[in-house]
């Protein structure tokens, strides 16, 4: 098969398209044509040199993808060759063919094109772990979205509200704030101008900036509030008034991802097929794709992500 391949770490000039070995299938995993995969940070990280795949992962970038169940490995149950799904990885979305450990596919919900399903597993499952089951909000209250144009805000904002909260984001322009209203967003901040603590009170806030916000992030909760962290683009460090943290009687949490064990994700990706597929199969919430790029273009694709100039997900198709 072909995937592409970090030649060293740097950057969107060291991924290639080439010939690799063919994938197997082994006991619980399923081999999957991929029709179509999505760009996240964490792949230009990896390309950097900075995220390495965990043991036993794909070496190929690539946290998630839509396909076709091309073979079964001994002692899966429920999937078979030609089910259309889409899949949560460790890595290899990248590549013509991947190696799924079965907790972690889901079938395409009913209305999404194959290819717009490859939009879906991350942000879904990265929204429902951390705003849902970590943070646990509720409905009434609100929900604070740093990156409210990205593919985790947009799918954020949408969810969020069709839980019945109130949705507040920051976005770097004018125009991506409007389109963040038109998803069901409440209100928004331009974090290049404004001050997003002084604008709202937020009972949840989801950051994906880190040490940069944390200060800022305390002083935007209400009584009771919870942060959690997901992202580091504003770096590692940060400030931390533990005596405001405990006057809101507020909590922080930091998750990732991608390490965890395949059980845990498969908790996760059980709770995403139960709770908001059904949501997107009644049109309440939907994938956003800004470009579509061939995935032996995959260089283009990081290029437009580092621009920032997106609104939703970046699809790498075959």
């Amino acid at each position: 098969m072909r995937a592409i391949v970090i030649s060293r770490p740097g950057g969107p000039d060291v991924l290639s398209w080439e010939e690799v070995p063919d994938p197997r299938p082994g006991p619980g995993e399923v081999l999957v044509e991929v029709a179509a995969s999505a760009v996240n940070r964490a792949d230009l990280l990896q390309r950097k040199g900075f995220y390495d795949p965990p043991p036993g992962s794909s070496p190929y970038p690539g946290l998630e993808c839509s396909g076709v169940v091309a073979e079964v490995g001994p002692g899966v149950e429920g999937y078979a060759p030609g089910d259309e799904v889409c899949a949560l990885l460790s890595g290899g979305g990248y590549a013509e063919r991947v190696v799924v450990p079965w907790q972690q596919l889901m079938p395409v919900p009913e209305g999404v094109s194959l290819t717009d399903a490859a939009a879906l597993p991350e942000v879904a499952c990265t929204v429902w772990s951390n705003v849902f089951m970590t943070a646990r909000l509720r409905r009434g209250e609100t929900l604070l979205v740093h990156g409210g144009a990205s593919g985790i805000g947009t799918l954020a904002i949408q969810l969020a509200k069709a839980y019945g909260s109130r949705v507040v984001v920051t976005a770097g322009s004018a125009e991506k704030l409007a389109r963040c209203r038109e998803l069901g967003a409440d209100d928004g901040v331009n974090y290049r101008t404004d001050d997003f603590a002084k604008a709202f009170g937020a009972d949840v806030i989801l950051d994906i900036i880190g040490g940069k916000y944390l200060k800022d992030n305390v002083r935007a909760l209400n009584t009771g509030g919870r942060i959690v962290v997901i992202g580091l683009q504003g770096g590692t460090k940060g400030e931390l008034d533990l005596g405001a943290l405990l006057a809101k009687r507020g909590t922080i949490h930091a998750t990732t991802l991608r390490s965890r064990p395949v059980d845990e994700k498969g908790v996760i990706v059980r709770g995403v097929v139960d709770n908001v597929w059904p949501l997107i199969s009644a049109g309440a919430v939907r994938p956003v794709v800004d470009i579509t790029v061939p995935l032996a273009d995959a260089a283009r694709a990081h290029e437009a992500l580092e621009e920032g100039a997106h609104f939703g997900k970046i699809l790498l198709v075959r």
